[in-house]
């Protein structure tokens, strides 16, 4: 099941595939100045010390690719639940 905006310590995620403990985060411009980066970093940390793996994919990549990204994302949980 895909939660939508989950809240795990902290942080709240985008997505969250409890069953293949992935996160997927869809990312604006904000991310990649210099503030976003580093906090994004720390929250990638926290999230991986869980046993989690975070996906980012660039808001303009879904905008210009929505088909590929959902292609990669139900490629990629498919092979996380195997």
């Amino acid at each position: 099941m895909v939660h939508r905006q989950k809240t795990i310590g902290s942080y709240i995620v985008d997505f969250n595939i409890a069953e293949t403990k992935l996160v997927i985060e869809l990312d604006g411009s904000q991310h990649y100045d210099e503030e976003g980066s580093h906090a994004d970093q720390l929250r990638d940390a926290y999230l991986k010390n869980l046993g989690l793996t975070v996906l980012r994919i660039p808001n303009n990549e879904v905008n210009q690719n929505f088909r590929g990204v959902c292609e990669y994302i139900d490629i990629l949980v498919k092979d996380r639940t195997k």
